[in-house]
């Protein structure tokens, strides 16, 4: 009898009739977790300037479509029927061709001077 009654108490526990239930809302929307407001914030990437960015575009095969969608990515494109010789780097947003637009970001990504690295720690 006892092994009957502790099967039955298993069977039926809260916990399984708790996994059925679906969670607590208010209204029709679920509740909302909220952080406390001493928890640690997570840290923000610095955004990079146009020019580190050109420069790691510089990185990717030359006369590639890979080099070109990282320029494009910068540099959204805005064809124009007359293009006048490009005076800055924004100008070559208005190439409707590929080839032409990728010579143009290449003319002024390769003139950039290279970033200054970080000085390397001194070995103990």
């Amino acid at each position: 009898m006892r092994k009957v009654f502790a099967l039955v108490l298993v069977l039926c526990s809260p916990a399984a009739f708790a996994q059925d239930k679906p969670p607590p809302t208010v209204g029709d929307k679920p509740l909302v977790q909220i952080k406390p407001k001493d928890a640690p914030k997570e840290p923000k990437a610095k955004p990079q300037s146009v020019a580190v960015r050109m420069l790691a575009c510089l990185e990717i095969d030359d006369e590639t479509k890979e080099r070109l969608n990282c320029f494009d990515a910068i540099f959204p494109p805005k064809p124009k029927a007359r293009v006048p010789a490009p005076k800055a780097v924004t100008d070559c947003t208005a190439f409707k061709e590929e080839d032409g637009r990728l010579k143009c970001f290449n003319s002024f990504a390769e003139k950039l001077p290279k970033p200054a690295k970080p000085p390397e720690p001194a070995a103990r």
